[in-house]
């Protein structure tokens, strides 16, 4: 059984459509990145599957949970980082994870939130009011208190975004460590250079998902530039951005003496993402 399965997934706010027909399957311990422009709906997919907003129509599946008729359930078993902190600004760290850890019953929960405060490294602040907190800070804040539970699924909305490069490579070892002990990890970004880390993405245009493949896959879609310098010339060839293409287009020259350059440029994540999503707005 894969952690998640969407089928046919609709939102409508009156004429509206957040969501069309949008189709996925997540596998069980996967880092799966839901990538697109701001307003693509990547929000509204979120709440859709952790419980928080009503389909229009089609079905989405969580542990083979059903988000609206078994929400008190998969509550349990899911971990939800939204977009914008919902911390208590007078309580302490350690207070807002005890709060959460709480609100599911947990047992042994001091001792969990010893853990899971040394797991984001806030220790040395733990007792410190989130209203002293920085933006970064309370991020972290809030991956704690989405974990304290250890949660089977965790849902990650623009976790990193407006974080420094320092906390956000941070972030990303914690997310692959988390993976590494069996959690399925859904995260929502818009940033290219962090959808390259993970296991696979599914790109979202205006409600619609266009693409779902590898990072690596994707970045074959692309285009590279080859520049080949001989004998004081330089020849140029655009190609494809599979290993295939470029040995191909090698294939010929046999880097005989008078090569004495080969510069390769391929296009970015980004780059082929974008042409993606300009294809589909002109079809």
């Amino acid at each position: 059984m894969n952690a998640i399965e969407v089928s046919g997934l609709t939102k409508r706010y009156g004429k509206i459509e957040a969501l069309r027909d949008a189709d996925l399957s997540v596998r069980k311990g996967e880092v799966f990145g839901l990538v697109g422009p701001n307003g693509a709906g990547k929000t509204t997919l979120i709440k859709g599957l952790v419980g928080a907003l009503r389909p229009s129509g089609g079905e989405a599946r969580v542990m083979g949970l059903n988000p609206i008729r078994d929400r008190a359930e998969l509550r349990r078993r899911i971990g939800y980082m939204p977009q914008s902190p919902a911390l208590y600004e007078d309580l302490s760290a350690r207070g807002n994870i005890s709060f959460f850890g709480a609100a599911h019953g947990m047992t042994g929960l001091r001792k969990r939130v010893d853990d899971v405060l040394d797991f984001t490294e806030l220790t040395r602040r733990a007792n410190d009011p989130i209203h002293t907190f920085s933006g970064g800070m309370k991020r972290r804040v809030s991956l704690a208190c989405a974990l304290v539970h250890r949660p089977e699924v965790i849902f990650l909305d623009e976790p990193t975004a407006a974080v420094d490069p320092q906390l956000r490579s941070r972030f990303w070892r914690t997310f692959r460590e988390l993976a590494r002990g069996g959690a399925t990890l859904f995260i929502s970004t818009h940033l290219m250079d962090e959808a390259v880390l993970c296991d696979r993405i599914a790109i979202l245009r205006e409600g619609r998902i266009i693409a779902t493949d590898t990072p690596r896959a994707i970045l074959e879609w692309g285009r590279t530039n080859l520049v080949v310098k001989r004998g004081g010339a330089r020849e140029k060839e655009t190609i494809g951005g599979r290993p295939e293409d470029l040995a191909a287009a090698l294939r010929p020259y046999g880097l005989e003496p008078g090569v004495t350059a080969i510069e390769v440029e391929s296009d970015s994540l980004e780059t082929v993402v974008l042409s993606l999503i300009e294809k589909e707005e002109a079809g």
